[in-house]
């Protein structure tokens, strides 16, 4: 069961998610807003936020971008806002996950479960392709043991869902996957049958690992299909 952190300005949704996830025997703290999040967050270490984007004064966006500075707790916003800019942005600002309100408990545990997965996915990732020891591409270095990844030594801060994707990439350099399969095998559901989820984490790891993201050497865009990983070992 997780520890969740639910930053919520609604008293009515505050009480029907905190009640549902404790009855299915998560642990919940509720934060009313962005400037009690935080503390809330480096005070009780959850394994989880779940973050509303129209929050008072401080919004949930900013609140995002605060937690990615340094950490990498899956984060799944939980909004209201469900038009596609707000989607994309809310994803590209560093949410694992953005599931529209009204939602039911069981739809918020499934996708809790599914980004809890990701922050310890080197055996669903490389199940097909055991590896021993560090991976060399280039100048990227992935260890599935340890899921440290660096780049020229330096080792790189990368939230959950970033890990996951280029650790399934990672595994079949060169082969071609289509956005409805790192749907799928990454994420581990349609979210609304598009590629706006994909899309938005590839260019947050691309952000962190190519030199220069327009010009990406590592993960290649396969016009009209999908993606994959260029360099071999």
């Amino acid at each position: 069961m997780a520890r969740v952190l639910l930053i919520e300005d609604d008293p009515a949704v505050q009480r029907g998610v905190t009640l549902a996830l404790r009855r299915r025997g998560h642990e919940v703290e509720v934060a009313g807003s962005g400037e009690t999040g935080l503390p809330a967050l480096e005070r009780r270490r959850p394994d989880l936020v779940l973050l509303d984007l129209m929050l008072p004064r401080m919004s949930g966006l900013e609140v995002c971008r605060r937690i990615r500075e340094d950490k990498q707790i899956p984060i799944i916003i939980l909004s209201a806002r469900g038009d596609e800019i707000d989607m994309v942005v809310g994803l590209e600002a560093g949410a694992d996950d953005y599931i529209v309100k009204p939602a039911g408990a069981e739809i918020i545990e499934a996708r809790m479960k599914a980004v809890l997965r990701r922050v310890a996915p080197a055996q669903d990732a490389s199940s097909a392709h055991p590896a021993t020891g560090a991976e060399h591409h280039a100048d990227l270095t992935v260890d599935r043991t340890t899921l440290v990844v660096s780049k020229r030594g330096t080792e790189l801060a990368l939230a959950p869902s970033e890990l996951k994707l280029l650790l399934f990439l990672t595994a079949c350099p060169g082969q071609v996957h289509s956005r409805q399969q790192l749907l799928e095998q990454v994420w581990e559901h349609s979210f609304y049958g598009d590629a706006r989820l994909v899309d938005a984490c590839v260019m947050r790891l691309r952000a962190r690992i190519e030199d220069d993201p327009r010009r990406p050497v590592y993960v290649q865009t396969v016009r009209g299909f999908g993606y994959r990983f260029g360099p071999v070992r």
